[in-house]
């Protein structure tokens, strides 16, 4: 199986709908309204941010894209985030990211810290925007956010072609503002324009926060230290076997 540093091959046969697929019949909308009636669906209710910014492929960072994510707490040190490629209703689940504080981040062994990664910059840079709320009320949010470390892993490289979630998770990075780490113009721009507002004019709004208040951790956006990525490879194993097989 190819990792998450290659192509998954040849897409599924379709008439290049994504996913594709047949439309969804009144039928199983029927079924599907029904369902929400009786149903608590507890968890979903519990999102209540939407957040959009920007990540890039640990193994090949000029891959960048726009993400939306859709936070619930957990607590006061733990969030856990869907993540779409858009916030419209046709809006494709691409992946996960959890975010943790720094006071939880610094408990964690050094080769688990490599696969985190900071969300100051790309909050005091005006990357980081929780769209239609307004800065003054965002603002203590962004403030707390800023000391957290985030992992997100992507499922489906919409950003490739794929039309389905193929391949192996890759992890991903955040924007920082170095090299490998800056996010392209025209994506910024483009986001921008979208939700009506100026990166830059939230940069400056922002000057007064702060990230982490232990110095940063060397293995946090562990690519700055070393330049090198994460990629995924799956492999053949034995598998485990708590009872012998007749």
């Amino acid at each position: 199986m190819a990792s998450s540093d290659e192509t998954p091959g040849p897409m599924p046969p379709g008439d290049g709908s994504v996913p594709p697929g047949k439309s969804v019949s009144i039928g199983q909308h029927v079924i599907d309204k029904g369902a929400q009636l009786l149903q608590t669906l507890k968890p979903i209710k519990h999102m209540n941010q939407h957040v959009c910014t920007f990540a890039m492929y640990s193994h090949d960072m000029t891959r960048q894209i726009e993400t939306h994510h859709y936070l619930s707490r957990v607590n006061q040190d733990f969030l856990q985030c869907a993540v779409y490629d858009s916030d419209d209703s046709n809006g494709r689940l691409i992946g996960v990211e959890y975010i943790i504080s720094d006071r939880i981040f610094e408990t964690l062994p050094a080769e688990e810290q490599k696969l985190w990664h900071t969300h100051e910059y790309e909050i005091i840079a005006g990357l980081w925007v929780n769209p239609r709320v307004p800065e003054m009320v965002q603002k203590p949010e962004l403030k707390n956010l800023a000391r957290t470390y985030g992992k997100f892993w992507c499922t489906w490289q919409v950003d490739r072609g794929d039309r389905l979630p193929l391949g192996v998770p890759a992890l991903m990075m955040s924007p920082q503002g170095v090299n490998l780490g800056m996010v392209a113009p025209e994506l910024v721009k483009k986001r921008d324009e979208s939700y009506g507002i100026s990166s830059k004019d939230l940069e400056e709004k922002r000057v007064d926060i702060a990230g982490p208040e232990t110095t940063m951790n060397p293995y946090a956006n562990y690519w700055m230290q070393t330049g090198k990525g994460f990629a995924i490879d799956v492999e053949l194993t034995d598998m485990k076997k708590t009872a012998p097989f007749p």
